[in-house]
């Protein structure tokens, strides 16, 4: 399906998470660290909601209670602390992970607080042993610019990361507490991109400030991002816990896909006068009815209770699409499976199921006579543990309601085909409140300056420099965030002349020589320079950059002059070059070429190779084309 943006009224933003270089936690002495191993014991705990300073529950956090989970948390010995267990109090925030913060904040010309106050935000999926993630704002209205359009930053918060999900079946959930605790930043924007490509263009420009600062972690799991998106008439849909920039623009256009589906699908009730108030649960026990039926998911669940239940006025809606990968009968089954804990799929049949086979139109006409139920209704059969299986019931029934009004708030989560799933309703502010564990941090003038000064210039300002200077397009993007950019800019100002080539040795040649396991890392600046010295006296031809290159970096003793000499790289005179074109011109003699063009390039190379790069290729092109017959 081809959505018309525009006329959509689409609008998206970006929370990014990105965790922080540090070599310690945020709120505890714990190393940072990743592991693979066994973990050294196990602890189990039930979540339960708190109430808010208002003297109010938030609703994801009654959300996640009624799922009754077993939280099961995987501890390591040398990574974890009574802290994370909620046995003891916090340490002060990380000093480094703060500066580190600041100098993002500024990055994205945030205005900074005047204070960090700490605060409390509730986490009843168990990810976080407190029920409880600390984090602070650090700055507000920022802003950057990707490909000439200013994005703004509403605000920036510090905060610690929450644990690994291992498993998550029935009513047990397991995490891993490696990464718990681990300082990272939430970046969150304006909804100001109008299309999910802009979206992902946006997270990559993210993404590319931060790489260039050097201060946060990179590697799988290092960054997270939510997306949030609506259409006219939907409302705000968080896409929870995107790890991969380029998964961002199918995931949004599946999102704009649903709204658009779901919001049709209202008016559609609303032609048929359904109204919430006019949903009323009605529901039958089938078990008996269908206890001989052939159907395999039936089948499956012998022993449990199957419910037959009644949507009046949906009839026929179950089947409508509203992604690429899901229908809108996947809504009732989402809901079912996160909060009632039914996750074996499929966890819900109805007559156009196709899951429904072997389950005869006979039964559906006395399931629907028990019911009372026309054709105008829809029959959704539940099965399960008799314990879950009121809470289904409510589920479904809580569903079909909010169906009357359009789009419900959720958080949903990402899937693999691009298509998203419930995970909880959305949060509200109910959630935060003051920690009474830290006092208020002022942000002392003298330390904001002096992290500032060593604050590197914007890629996108990089970017725009370097178009000025009229460097090659494919150089631009990964020198305006190589750690060689400061380099680049000293070269360039003492050899104006050579912009291009000191680009693509800078941004170019050595990426590429570090991905062949080169030890790049001996090439210094002050080696750098003192090639590009010589380049600019004409020492040496463009053929010879990288072997030179390699010859350096495998001997850091030796300078480029030094190399030069071992390398043989003395420029040759013409009477030498025209010797040896004579030389390959006799080996092309006793071969048989396609065309001219072919014979010319067999010479070039055969020539070059015997130069090893002391003399320039479009110069010898030029020689063997008015020295050899190619005809």
């Amino acid at each position: 399906m081809i959505l018309d943006y525009e006329g959509l009224g689409f609008k998206a933003g970006l929370e990014v998470h990105h965790q922080l270089d540090t070599e310690q936690k945020l709120f505890c002495r714990c190393p940072v660290k990743l592991v693979n191993r066994e973990h050294d014991t196990e602890l189990l705990r039930h979540m339960r909601p708190t109430l808010s300073e208002l003297g109010e529950y938030d609703g994801t956090a009654l959300m996640e209670f009624k799922t009754k989970k077993d939280v099961v948390y995987q501890i390591f010995g040398d990574l974890n602390c009574t802290y994370e267990m909620d046995d003891t109090p916090p340490f002060l925030i990380n000093k480094s992970a703060l500066d580190i913060a600041i100098a993002i904040a500024q990055t994205f010309n945030m205005s900074l607080v005047d204070e960090v106050h700490v605060t409390r935000k509730q986490y009843l999926d168990g990810s976080i042993p407190t029920g409880f993630q600390r984090t602070a704002i650090i700055g507000v209205g920022g802003s950057f610019n990707m490909n000439g359009k200013e994005i703004g930053i509403l605000h920036m918060s510090i905060e610690e990361d929450s644990c690994r999900e291992v498993t998550d079946k029935g009513h047990c959930i397991v995490f891993k507490a490696d990464r718990l605790g681990i300082p990272l930043v939430e970046l969150v924007t304006a909804p100001d991109f109008k299309t999910p490509e802009e979206a992902g263009k946006g997270a990559e420009t993210i993404r590319r400030a931060l790489w260039n600062l050097g201060m946060v972690r990179k590697g799988p799991g290092s960054v997270r991002h939510d997306v949030n998106c609506s259409v006219r008439g939907g409302t705000r849909i968080e896409i929870k816990g995107v790890p991969r920039i380029k998964d961002i623009p199918r995931l949004l256009y599946n999102e704009a896909m649903r709204q658009k589906s779901l919001l049709q699908i209202r008016d559609t009730l609303r032609s048929r006068a359904i109204t919430a108030d006019i949903i009323v649960p009605r529901t039958v026990d089938v078990t008996r009815l269908l206890r001989n039926t052939e159907n395999i998911v039936l089948n499956n669940h012998k022993g449990h209770r199957v419910i037959a239940l009644k949507l009046k006025g949906f009839g026929g809606l179950l089947n409508l699409p509203v992604q690429e990968h899901a229908v809108f009968a996947d809504e009732f089954a989402g809901r079912i499976r996160v909060i009632a804990c039914l996750d074996v799929m499929p966890n819900i049949l109805y007559p156009e199921s196709p899951h429904s086979d072997n389950i005869t139109p006979g039964l559906w006409r006395k399931i629907r006579k028990r019911l009372e139920a026309t054709h105008h209704d829809e029959i959704i059969l539940l099965y399960g543990p008799e314990s879950d299986l009121e809470t289904a019931i409510s589920e479904v029934y809580i569903r079909a309601c909010e169906a009357t009004r359009g789009v419900p708030s959720e958080t949903r989560q990402a899937l693999k085909n691009g298509s998203n799933d419930f995970e909880r309703i959305l949060p509200g502010p109910d959630r935060m409140y003051p920690d009474t564990d830290h006092p208020p941090l002022p942000l002392e003038d003298s330390r904001i300056q002096t992290i500032i000064a060593s604050i590197p210039e914007q890629p996108w300002l990089r970017e725009q420099r370097y178009r000025e200077m009229n460097l090659p397009n494919d150089l631009i993007r990964p020198l305006a965030i190589s750690p060689l950019a400061p380099l680049f800019d000293e070269a360039s100002q003492k050899y104006p002349e050579d912009v291009v080539r000191i680009a693509e040795v800078l941004g170019r040649w050595i990426p590429a020589l570090k991905k062949k396991k080169v030890p790049v890392h001996n090439l210094t600046s002050k080696k750098l320079m003192d090639l590009f010295a010589c380049w600019n006296k004409k020492l040496f031809y463009r053929e010879a950059f990288v072997p030179l290159l390699r010859t350096m970096a495998n001997q850091p003793e030796a300078t480029c002059r030094q190399s030069l000499k071992k390398l043989g790289f003395t420029p040759v005179e013409n009477n030498e070059i025209l010797s040896l074109i004579n030389s390959v011109a006799a080996e092309a003699d006793q071969k048989i070429f396609d065309n001219t063009q072919s014979k010319l390039r067999w010479l070039t190379g055969e020539a070059m190779k015997k130069l090893k790069g002391r003399t320039n290729g479009a110069e010898l092109i030029k020689l063997i084309e008015a020295q050899v017959d190619c005809a």
